[in-house]
């Protein structure tokens, strides 16, 4: 089993969350995330469960229509198939451990990266 070290993957960018890839595989894909303040992961439903795992900072996380208030040692998880998406707060970075099984396709990573590119956390899917 890899060893998952958050100091030594830890990366920032200025534009968009970084999202550095510590384990995959056909059946699941496990992430570190680092988000600086307000930065995002936009709202999406793919055929995937999630699991985040809050290290450091503050943030919400979306399951449908609930927004979990997040904060270190918190753990929730959204089944596949319903909208998900994670903002960290305005006054500090969030780091978080991501675990999506089966990893989502391409095709249903198509909302985030439209709700990127127009700094939407709940971007229209059907754009």
């Amino acid at each position: 089993m890899p060893e998952i070290d958050f100091d030594a993957e830890r990366a920032y960018a200025a534009d968009r969350f970084s999202a550095r890839e510590a384990f995959g595989s056909d059946r699941a894909k496990v992430v570190c995330g680092y988000f600086e303040p307000g930065q995002f992961i936009p709202v999406h439903a793919p055929e995937s469960d999630l699991v985040v795992s809050v290290r450091t900072g503050t943030g919400i996380v979306r399951e449908g229509e609930t927004a979990h208030q997040v904060e270190p040692g918190d753990v929730v998880v959204v089944e596949a198939g319903i909208d998900r998406g994670i903002k960290a707060d305005e006054e500090g970075r969030l780091e978080a451990l991501l675990v999506t099984a089966p990893p989502p396709t391409d095709e249903e990573h198509g909302p985030v990266r439209r709700g990127i590119k127009h700094g939407e956390f709940e971007p229209d899917r059907e754009a």
